[in-house]
């Protein structure tokens, strides 16, 4: 018997997050997920009258890959899953992770080899564009592991998370777009030495309820490429090509980052001389899933943190685009509630959040308390 969490999740994703109609064609990539949810998504897209595609992944199978993998062998692989993607019109990309170091020990340049072909040419390119598409990892005792819990609670959380009332988050992310999309300066503080500025003004807030990513609750943007100024200390760890940094500080002249360290400044460097966009933001956003309070080193959780905000080195999305282009995307986490050394948020001098609670009347109703409705 299926687990019933289980069928709501895979509803989520099939009739929520992808909208899948009938006579539409969905893939459905799943990498160390177990056969049992793959299989209820595919039935939940036949009840809708779609036709489901399959691809069964390993990350074991993706490193050995990745080890020995040339650029023209990549690009091969790539050739025949930009063909996939090319023919659907929905995507679910459930990603299971055993381990989170499972590709540490991967040579940089071979990790940039893939990402410069089968992530950039399929997902880059293709997927996210031109398909309805929402990703989501899998819960799994690492995962446990990371996040302190048993494996049984951290089941528990995990469902609450990914099956909360989006549609109703939805409709109070409206209120925090319109506040975004009208101002001009954002001020952060935050603990250690924290005091950044930048300016947000014409560049689009995109609301993100499930529609994306499972977990989710972010609204984001991007500054202004060459607006930031100041020094953002974050206070979580930031997992990147399997090896995580902790302890990262970033200073800010005119937009670009002029100093950077970390628990591992070498690496970290190595990270930011990867191409010119890489010293540059492409993204800032606000994190507001109530059912999420603490990191566990899966940014998928970790960057919609309830009283948490992003900002992330690396390549803009084109939707809330400050014409930034890198090969990377970091997204890193500075938390503001009192737990982790609170904090402020100004927009255009008026306080808007204090110690991760919305202050403001329109935004009240995204603290968690609020979005904590009975389904």
């Amino acid at each position: 018997m299926v687990d019933p969490r289980v069928t709501r999740l895979a509803e989520t994703l099939v009739n929520y997050s992808c909208a899948v109609k009938s006579g539409e064609k969905i893939l459905i990539e799943a990498i160390d997920v177990p056969h049992e949810f793959t299989a209820e998504c595919v039935r939940i897209a036949h009840e809708a009258g779609a036709m489901p595609i399959v691809w069964l992944k390993s990350n074991q199978i993706n490193r050995a890959l990745m080890m020995a993998g040339t650029r023209d062998q990549w690009n091969l692989i790539a050739d025949v899953q930009v063909a996939m993607m090319k023919s659907v019109d929905c995507y679910i990309g459930a990603r299971g992770n055993p381990n989170i170091n499972e590709l540490s020990d991967v040579p940089a340049d071979k990790q940039k080899i893939y990402e410069s072909t089968v992530w950039k040419r399929v997902h880059g390119e293709v997927r996210v564009p031109k398909t309805r598409w929402v990703v989501l990892r899998w819960p799994n005792s690492s995962m446990a592991q990371l996040a302190e819990m048993s494996t049984p609670g951290f089941e528990d959380f995990y469902f609450d998370v990914c099956t909360m009332d989006y549609a109703h988050m939805a409709k109070q992310m409206q209120h925090l777009k319109a506040r975004m999309d009208r101002t001009d300066k954002v001020r952060l503080l935050g603990p250690n030495d924290t005091d950044l500025t930048f300016s947000i003004k014409g560049i689009p807030a995109i609301p993100c309820s499930g529609l994306r990513n499972i977990p989710d609750g972010e609204v984001f943007t991007a500054p202004v490429r060459d607006s930031v100024n100041g020094v953002i200390h974050y206070n979580t760890p930031s997992p990147y090509r399997g090896f995580t940094h902790d302890d990262v500080r970033l200073v800010f002249r005119e937009g670009k980052i002029v100093e950077a360290t970390s628990s591992a400044s070498d690496k970290l460097q190595e990270i930011f001389d990867t191409d010119e966009g890489a010293r540059y933001v492409g993204e800032f956003a606000i994190g507001v899933n109530p059912y999420i309070n603490k990191p566990m080193k899966d940014i998928l959780f970790d960057e919609k943190i309830a009283g948490s905000i992003h900002f992330t080195p690396g390549r803009a999305y084109d939707e809330a685009n400050n014409g930034n282009v890198s090969e990377i995307h970091w997204d890193m986490v500075l938390i503001q509630t009192p737990a982790y050394g609170g904090g402020e948020m100004y927009f255009d001098g008026e306080l808007v959040r204090k110690d991760g609670v919305f202050v403001t009347d329109d935004l009240k109703g995204l603290n968690p308390d609020a979005l904590k409705k009975p389904r």
